[in-house]
Order: structure tokens, then sequence, then C-alpha cells
């Protein structure tokens, strides 16, 4: 009896791990969304999950690439936390988010979003926001790494907005002339129902002045 509860208990446990190791590894701090139209404003939500089963969240530090090219950024307030924007020139170069108390930490098995808005994006490839992660234990983890196409990703990957090209709605918005004249071609005629009615109006007529006639006579 014994031995046969262990073998469904070892694959329990197998499962458990796996499942804890795949939670861990997909709880990565992501920009939403993650693509956006080249060239517009964009409102993004920076999703940083705790991680660790024993330590709180404590400090979130998201780095904008100042080469962007964004003319504005703005930060969305959020409730029980307090943030920084650092500049570097003109530009923003970072924004830090601190929780007023430790209440409103993010605790273990939590998550929390943080709003900006920029603009306008950049008019084509990726965007690449670094972001540090602070614990009340005193790690950091850096979520810094760069995914590559074609490779397997890092440890611990930087969130990635991808710009995706504008759609041309010029072309759209007219038919094409061959489309156009196809459309001429198939619309119904409405001549054949007009000559009909006019048909019917003089045979009304005729009847009518020969009804007269025939009372007159």
């Amino acid at each position: 009896m014994h031995r046969t509860l262990a073998v469904p208990a070892v694959v329990a446990a197998a499962l458990t791990g796996v499942l804890t190791l795949a939670g861990a590894a997909s709880a990565h701090v992501t920009v939403n969304p993650s693509s956006a139209t080249a060239g517009s404003w964009s409102k993004l939500t920076f999703r940083v999950p705790t991680e660790s089963d024993t330590a709180s969240t404590t400090k979130v530090a998201v780095y904008l690439p100042t080469d962007a090219g964004f003319q504005s950024v703005t930060v969305k307030p959020h409730p029980g936390w307090s943030y920084r924007v650092t500049r570097r020139g003109d530009a923003v170069a970072q924004i830090t988010w601190r929780p007023l108390t430790p209440a409103d930490r993010i605790h273990p098995g939590e998550f929390d979003e943080f709003d900006i808005s920029v603009g306008p994006l950049p008019d084509s490839g990726t965007v690449a926001f670094k972001a540090l992660q602070y614990y009340s234990d005193g790690s950091v983890v850096r979520w810094i790494d760069t995914p590559v196409a074609g490779q397997p990703e890092p440890e611990h990957p930087a969130p990635v907005l991808t710009l995706t090209p504008a759609a041309d709605t010029t072309d759209a918005a007219a038919p094409a002339p061959a489309a156009a004249e196809a459309a001429s071609d198939e619309s119904p005629s409405h001549a054949p129902l007009i000559l009909a009615t006019i048909a019917l109006v003089v045979a009304v007529g005729a009847f009518a002045l020969s009804v007269l006639a025939r009372r007159r006579g």
C-alpha cells in the first residue's frame, strides 16, 4: 500500500516543483501593451510581480532610453506610492517609485502596476525599458538583459516595446478605379422602372378620358 502511494506522491512533488519554477520564470517585470504603433503617443503600464517568497518589493526604478526622442513623459499618480522623475538634460532618463508605508509594498505572491504616458514613439524598431527591482531583504533584481531574436530568453529580460508601422488608410478610403467601374456596371438601372411608371400613368389617364367621353355621349 505504501509503495503504491509513494509513486503518485513523488510525481505530485515533481509537478509542483516544475510549476513553481515555471511560475518564477514567467514572473518578469513587463511593459503592457507589448507593442504600439510607431510614431504614436501611448500609455504604458509596467507590471511588477514579487518573485521572492520571503521579501517584499520596496522600490521600482524604470530607465527610459534617452535616444528614443520622447518629447513628453508623464506619470500617473499611484495610490500608496511616491515617484521621482530624473532627467538627463531635457530628456526623462529614470522614474523611481517607492511605497509610502511598509503596508504599501508589493508583498510575496502579489504584483502591482505603474502607468506612464510617452510620445511620440520612435518610427520603427523596439524600445527597451531597463528596470531595477529592490527587495526588503536588500537584494536587487536587474531586469536589464535585452532579448535577441532566435536566442533563448535571458534570465532577467528588460521590458521591451515593439513598434509596428501605422496602417496606411489613404488608399483604402477611395475605391480603386477598376472597382469603381465594376460597381457602376453592376449597379441596377432605374430606367425600366421609370418608363413603366410613365406608361402606367398614361394608361390610367387614357382610361379616365375614355370613361368621361362615354358619360358625355
